[in-house]
């Protein structure tokens, strides 16, 4: 059974920052590309950030220059350093990943809330 459990989320002002975690656990062979989704209320859910195992990254236009992605492939980590941030990217954030157990699947993280206020 794989599991993604995210951590790092919270209340932050206007123009803080947060970094967020994800750690895949399970009977795991390999992992492909992993990335953070978020969806705010009343909304659907949006595709912020993707890396994929050999580190090359996507960013939305929303969050370039103020977001980073990085992964540790050693203990299967997502991590996701959020600077500058808004009041809009308040959201549930949600950690998936291309995970090959017996198969090759999709996998989501149980999601983290970001709220930036002051």
């Amino acid at each position: 059974q794989v599991q993604l459990v995210e951590s790092g989320g919270g209340l932050v002002q206007p123009g803080g920052s947060l970094r967020l975690s994800c750690a895949a656990s399970g009977s795991i062979f390999s992992i492909n590309d992993m990335g953070w989704y978020r969806q705010a209320p009343g909304k659907q859910r949006e595709l912020v950030t993707t890396i994929t195992s050999g580190g090359s990254t996507y960013y939305a236009d929303s969050v370039k220059g103020r977001f980073t992605i990085s992964r540790d492939n050693d203990k299967n980590t997502v991590y996701l350093q959020m600077n500058s941030l808004k009041p809009e990217d308040t959201a549930v954030y949600y950690c998936n990943a291309h995970i090959y157990s017996r198969i090759w699947k999709f996998y989501w993280g149980q999601g983290t809330q970001v709220t930036v206020s002051s």
